[in-house]
């Protein structure tokens, strides 16, 4: 595999990779001048990663202007993640399949990798404190201290993932895992919406992930599933999108209905450059977790500098050669440095 640029000469450029200094300001490579960080997946025309691709494959076009790649690499960058498990009611029989996927999402974080846990239910919690490398920390958590049934608040949790990676340096992400839609643990109006959790995670640069579990839910209850993967934001599968019926809300319809996850969950995955599996089959569940984790560590480190830091969010677009596909951040906020 090529290696254009190592993860010590990234470090070294300007002391630091990846560092973010405070709100709304998106990854930047700190040195003389402001170079914007742009983590991008390729995939061939089956869905395999593609790592191996060199710097001349790629072009970047900031607000349509193709701009110079100052910085490239293709090695495994250090990841710092906050893992959000759905706890809502229809998931309760399948809590323990969930938690032993996500341990095979922990044990396969590299050493330089730090994670939290974090679910939500009757309220949004994220363990431990502090992020850690601790494998077993890690995994303990996800088999102690996660909550009972409750409802739903999606868009709540991802937004708290959000707030926990501010001061994380380098490439800060948030993968969720959810069955349904956003239900939050109440109807006021300091809820948020997907449309404020998309904006916040542009202007912090925050990379989204989502699982998505699909199928039958009866009551509180899911009830069967077929087998196989559905729409797949990484290459796994075929499905159809949009989303089912809301049903009764947690805990006490009435009757069965078909439900999607949130359609909310690829548009921020899209947007944010991450990625959305949606299964319609517990079985997958381990396979896919352990799949967005390959992902993170196959990715491309694409950086370039602005002509102008004019406040503004501009469109960023990343195109690859070779008839494959490249998934990236589409927007940056142009802020200059506090």
């Amino acid at each position: 595999m090529l290696r254009t640029l190592s993860l010590t000469a990234v470090l070294a450029l300007g002391a630091a990779l990846a560092v973010v200094s405070g709100a709304q300001q998106p990854t930047t490579f700190k040195g003389g001048t402001r170079t914007v960080a742009v983590y991008t997946t390729v995939t061939d025309p089956t869905g395999r990663l593609v790592p191996d691709l060199d710097r001349d494959a790629f072009e970047v076009h900031n607000n349509g202007k193709r701009q110079d790649i100052s910085v490239f690499a293709n090695d495994i960058q250090p990841i710092t993640v906050v893992l959000m498990l759905d706890r809502s009611g229809s998931m309760q029989k399948n809590f323990g399949l969930v938690a032993k996927a996500a341990e095979m999402f922990v044990g396969d974080l590299q050493p330089a990798d730090k994670a939290r846990i974090g679910s939500f239910s009757n309220r949004i919690q994220v363990d431990p404190r502090d992020f850690t490398s601790d494998h077993g920390e890690l995994i303990g958590i996800l088999r102690t201290e996660l909550q009972e049934a409750g409802p739903t608040p999606l868009w709540n949790a991802v937004n708290v993932g959000i707030t926990a990676l501010l001061h994380q340096q380098g490439r800060r992400v948030v993968l969720v895992f959810t069955d349904g839609v956003d239900r939050p643990m109440n109807f006021s109006n300091n809820n948020s919406s997907l449309k404020d959790v998309m904006k916040r995670a542009e202007q912090e640069d925050v990379m989204v992930y989502a699982i998505g579990l699909a199928g039958q839910q009866f009551g509180g209850g899911r009830r069967g599933g077929g087998g196989g993967y559905g729409r797949g934001g990484g290459g796994f599968g075929r499905g159809g999108s949009g989303r089912g019926g809301r049903g009764g809300g947690y805990g006490g319809g009435r009757g069965s209905y078909d439900e999607k996850p949130d359609d909310g969950l690829p548009k921020i995955a899209a947007e944010t450059g991450g990625g959305y599996f949606e299964l319609t089959s517990t079985d997958d569940l381990s396979t896919t977790f352990k799949r967005v984790a390959d992902e993170l560590h196959h990715q491309y480190v694409l950086g370039f500098t602005p002509v102008a830091l004019d406040g503004k969010t501009h469109k960023l677009e990343v195109r690859v050669k070779g008839g494959n596909t490249a998934r990236a951040r589409k927007s940056y906020l142009a802020s200059a440095e506090r």
